[in-house]
């Protein structure tokens, strides 16, 4: 007779333990958590993960591409990245925009290329950096020591001067003579090859009639940019007659240099290129004095004169009545 198999409850000695549910996962009146299985928990962990990588890579393609606004260190600005289309400003409207930031903060980003070592070159925006620097100066605020900016990726530096042309025609009501001289600057900056190519470059937008204009004054760039005291002051008409003038006279440019010299303000300097260019009244030639009319003397009492245009004249104290009607009647008779 075969041995046959003791059966014995099953040991649960050597099982692995499942972690049982602990007072902090049974509230009263719920029943208890039922724990995610392990594969539901790596499902979630690659979501959060993906939608993390997601979130980074949105964060990434918007600031680089100039769709956020940055806080960058004022310091990290290079302001010099470009040669400037906007002059000198003077104090009244720098006060201004002081006051403006002062008042309300910035409410418009600048506009910056990303350089080497964590700085930053300046496309737009040269005036706030500044009105920003000095009231970091002035105050020693924390806030002025940073700026709002939007980063740009311009491919060549043709773009990084377009764009900061465009923003300034916008924004700014640029000087024909502003226009005209940072036309000048990129052309010495090598940006473009010829005044032509600059002006067509950065203002082909531009109706004909205005790059004419501005073609104008690129000659009183060239010839004067130092002289000027009040550059942005100088009006188009004044301005066109000037560039016509510099152009019709080589010598101009170099009598103008230390005729402006000392001008001290607007008025006083475009008077003294006003008396410079208008044209001067010619002198009329002096005039030959009239020969001395011929007199003769046929007879004692009576002079006989002829002037320049043949006339005759009789005078003495004998010339009378009596002899005028002598004078008619010989002249009747045809003698």
């Amino acid at each position: 007779m075969s041995k046959r198999k003791r059966l014995s409850p099953p040991s649960f000695l050597s099982a692995p333990e499942t972690p049982v549910p602990g007072p902090a996962e049974a509230l009263p009146g719920l029943a208890p958590r039922r724990r995610a299985a392990p594969i539901a928990d790596v499902a979630a962990d690659s979501s959060a993960v993906a939608a993390l990588d997601e979130l980074s890579r949105t964060m990434s393609d918007a600031r680089e591409g100039g769709r956020m606004v940055l806080e960058l260190p004022l310091e990290a600005v290079d302001l010099d990245h470009l040669v400037r289309d906007r002059l000198p400003i003077e104090d009244e409207d720098m006060a201004a925009l002081r006051e403006s930031l002062r008042a309300r903060g910035q409410q418009m980003p600048i506009e910056v290329t990303r350089l080497e070592s964590g700085r930053y070159g300046l496309i737009s925006g040269w005036r706030r950096c500044h009105a920003l620097r000095q009231l970091a100066s002035e105050t020693g605020e924390a806030r002025f020591g940073t700026v709002l900016a939007l980063l740009r990726r311009p491919d060549l530096t043709t773009d990084a001067y377009l764009a900061m042309v465009e923003e300034n025609e916008i924004r700014a009501a640029l000087s024909h003579y502003e226009r005209a001289r940072i036309v000048v600057k990129a052309v010495e900056q090598g940006v473009f090859a010829s005044d032509r190519d600059g002006l067509q470059g950065l203002f082909g937008a531009a109706s004909r009639a205005k790059r004419s204009k501005i073609g104008s004054f690129i000659t009183i760039v060239r010839a004067l940019d130092g002289d000027l005291a009040f550059p942005r002051a100088l009006g188009e008409r004044l301005g066109l007659a000037l560039a016509k003038a510099l152009d019709e006279r080589p010598a101009l440019a170099q009598e103008l240099g230390a005729l402006l010299a000392g001008s001290r303000s607007p008025e006083e300097e475009q008077d003294r290129l006003r008396a410079a260019i208008e044209p001067r009244p010619t002198p009329a030639p002096a005039k030959e004095p009239a020969p001395a009319p011929q007199v003769d003397t046929p007879c004692p009492g009576i002079k006989v004169s002829r002037g320049a245009s043949g006339a005759i004249t009789l005078s003495g104290a004998a010339v009378d009545d009596a002899l005028h009607a002598r004078l008619l009647e010989w002249l009747a008779a045809g003698r």
